[in-house]
């Protein structure tokens, strides 16, 4: 999965982001197994995931806090 455009992400919602969370965890989860058992050896997917659960937690707090930065 690609990277995700916070620009595109501060158009949607607190659920929908809390909704994006959960998939992209998921996701995670699904390429860590995949590396330990040796069905990819894509380790770069791992750090794109892991950055876009950081961008929505923290888009997530922005909007939960009521900020517009």
């Amino acid at each position: 999965m690609k990277g995700l455009k916070a620009k595109e992400l501060r158009d949607k919602s607190v659920p929908e982001l809390e909704d994006l969370v959960r998939a992209e965890r998921a996701g995670l989860y699904k390429a860590r197994r995949d590396l330990v058992f040796r069905q990819t050896t894509d380790v770069a997917q791992l750090k794109t995931r892991r950055k876009n659960i950081a961008r929505l937690l923290t888009l997530i707090e922005e909007k939960k806090r009521g900020g517009d930065a």
